[in-house]
Parts: C-alpha cells; sequence; structure tokens
C-alpha cells in the first residue's frame, strides 16, 4: 500500500529536494528501507550501526510515536503518513 513520507528540511536534497516521497510498504522499516532504496542515504543517517534508529530520530505513523508502538514493525495503516522528525536541542 502507498505510504506518504514527510521528509525534513535537512534531508531533503537526498530526495531531490521534495518534501515528501511515496513508497509501498506494509510496516515503518520496509517504508524507510523503500524510502532509502528510492533515494539512497537515507538509511545512514536515520539509522545507527546495529540497525536501530538514531536517538535523535523520531518517527511518527500519523500522530502516533512509533516507540510508543511496535517500532520499526508497526504496521501502516491504509494512506498512513510517515513522518521523520530529527530532534532539535540547544539553548
Amino acid at each position: 500500500m502507498a505510504v506518504t513520507i514527510r521528509i525534513p528540511t535537512q534531508l531533503r536534497p537526498l530526495a531531490g529536494g521534495n518534501a515528501t516521497a511515496v513508497v509501498d510498504a506494509t510496516t515503518v522499516g520496509g517504508a524507510l528501507a523503500n524510502l532509502d532504496a528510492a533515494h539512497p542515504g537515507f538509511s545512514e543517517r536515520i539509522f545507527d550501526e546495529a540497525g536501530s534508529l538514531r536517538r535523535f530520530v523520531n518517527v511518527f505513523v500519523d500522530d502516533e510515536d512509533i516507540r510508543f508502538l511496535d517500532g520499526l514493525d508497526t504496521t501502516l495503516p491504509g494512506n498512513a503518513t510517515l513522518s521523520i522528525v530529527p530532534a532539535v536541542a540547544g539553548g
């Protein structure tokens, strides 16, 4: 099924400057893998060496944080929107 992925500003150059990408997937992990297949470079920026999401990367399915769902195994409902949201720090 088609999933819309919202891409944060700092990662848009990897997607040709686009704010969104549409991929086919049934899980969050599958959607992110397909995003990287279509636009190489995403995986190394959002995943650590162990294949887990980096601490400062938050991913939401619609308005739900996947950390409170099934993580990368979270099943995507029809017409889902996946948002990649890097944490912001500073002072």
